[in-house]
């Protein structure tokens, strides 16, 4: 009504395209989200109808404004965007800014790929200038402060079949700085900014990740060198086997964790959800895995401890019981986390790090929780265990004195495997809590990389 007034739409069509969309601004719902999008095109559309004189238009939900300037442009609206034009071609430019209060609340934060975590950070802003302009400076104040990684886009009508999405092509992030985020564009249409959970960017705590997994890896291959040139000698004892068993899987479940960590670390930036997805699906299995073998590994301990010493299980038959218990549950474990979590875009914590999602559907508690009971299993076993070794006394014969040195090797290993991989994701945990605790993310890097000691 204000606008039909003061003779400023020059169409009837424009008219009523004003006031229906000024309503459903104010009324749409998050659900309704696709109309959205042909409400922000309707608003592009209105723009070139405005008559060719200065104007501005404050309401509650909606600033039009429409400026007359020449060569360039600077100017603040309702401190929430600043717009910067430095060149503009021709003498005489005129542009209009339409800044919506409510409309990031409605727009989907979808992109070109499946995003779990952004969120529309900034006001939208329609610039609209009367000729095309290839050079514009916006500063957005951010709504909260407590995200990060921010990311300049613009409303692409045509993306994800015709549905709309934000792009950020032709737009690039200047700076951050004291709750204003600052985006160089080439093109003018509409504006926001995506930001999502922040994860801190630190180059001591990039250094002690990469160089620590790196030495870890390199460790492990050594290990695994060691165990097949002595794997010949340990072959004739049931009890030795076994436990060279299990530590050839520990090493193996460590090793390909890590690749794997490495290469979602990678493609953590690429916003490639597949591969995001597969990255994560790996990391989480043979983490588990390294973590069940440990359990082989203490139940082998505690049944050969309270067995008679020549009797009980065949090799074979606790092969198979190993192999089942270290592959087979975290395989379990991974495969029904990742068919529930994944359909609805709750797997991962995609913008942060390839990663289990903890914020919406708290599926690293697929690991979390496996892992640390497995600690107290472990430790459970080793009191047990070491009790009834100290309270045996003498008697046994060579047989039995060599089974009973390797139960104190099998003990002595997880006596340090334990605590040291409990303590690690005990600290794990300790980041979610305080994500933004650098204290506490150094020490966890440092805990992670020297795992293989």
């Amino acid at each position: 009504n204000i606008l039909e007034s003061a003779g400023i739409l020059t169409t009837d069509a424009a008219k009523d395209s004003w006031n229906e969309l000024n309503n459903d601004n104010r009324n749409e719902s998050s659900e309704n989200k696709n109309s959205s999008s042909s409400f922000l095109s309707a608003f592009e559309g209105i723009t070139p109808h405005v008559v060719n004189e200065p104007l501005n238009i404050v309401t509650q939900y909606i600033i039009f404004t429409k400026i007359n300037f020449t060569n360039n442009f600077q100017d603040d609206f309702n401190s929430s965007v600043e717009i910067d034009i430095p060149e503009a071609e021709g003498s005489r430019q005129s542009v209009a800014v339409i800044l919506f209060a409510s409309m990031d609340n409605v727009l989907p934060a979808r992109q070109n790929v499946n995003t779990s975590d952004s969120v529309i950070n900034g006001r939208v802003v329609l610039i609209q200038p009367e000729s095309d302009i290839n050079n514009i400076s916006i500063a957005f104040d951010v709504l909260n402060e407590t995200l990060g990684k921010p990311k300049c886009v613009f409303w692409d009508f045509n993306l994800r079949d015709d549905l709309g999405g934000w792009s950020d092509e032709g737009c690039s992030f200047v700076l951050n700085e004291n709750g204003t985020v600052r985006c160089s564009c080439n093109h003018t249409t509409s504006f926001s900014i995506l930001m999502s959970p922040d994860s801190p960017q630190d180059p001591v705590l990039d250094f002690i990740t990469y160089i620590g997994i790196g030495i870890s890896m390199g460790s492990l291959v050594v290990c695994l060198i060691i165990e097949g040139i002595a794997w010949r000698k340990i072959r004739r004892h049931s009890t030795s086997y076994l436990r060279h068993v299990s530590i050839v899987n520990i090493a193996v479940s460590l090793l390909i964790a890590d690749i794997w960590f490495i290469i979602g670390a990678a493609i953590s930036n690429t916003n490639s959800a597949p591969a995001c997805t597969a990255a994560t699906f790996f990391i989480h299995f043979f983490y588990l895995a390294l973590f069940f073998w440990m359990l082989a590994s203490a139940l082998l301990l505690l049944y050969r401890t309270l067995s008679v010493f020549d009797g009980g299980l065949s090799k074979l038959t606790m092969l198979i019981i190993g192999f089942s218990l270290g592959y087979g549950a975290p395989l379990i474990i991974a495969t029904i986390t990742i068919a529930s979590t994944a359909p609805s875009n709750e797997y991962i914590r995609e913008n942060v790090v390839c990663w289990l999602n903890w914020n919406e559907s708290k599926a690293l508690l697929a690991f979390v929780i496996p892992a640390l009971l497995i600690v107290v299993i472990n430790l459970i076993i080793l009191i047990v265990v070491l009790y009834k070794i100290l309270s045996r006394r003498g008697g046994a014969n060579a047989s039995q004195a060599e089974e009973k040195h390797v139960l104190y090797v099998i003990a002595r290993s997880l006596a340090v495997l334990t605590p040291l991989f409990g303590l690690t994701w005990g600290l794990g945990v300790g980041v979610l809590i305080s994500p933004k605790n650098r204290g506490m993310h150094i020490t966890f890097a440092l805990f992670n990389s020297v795992q293989v000691t």
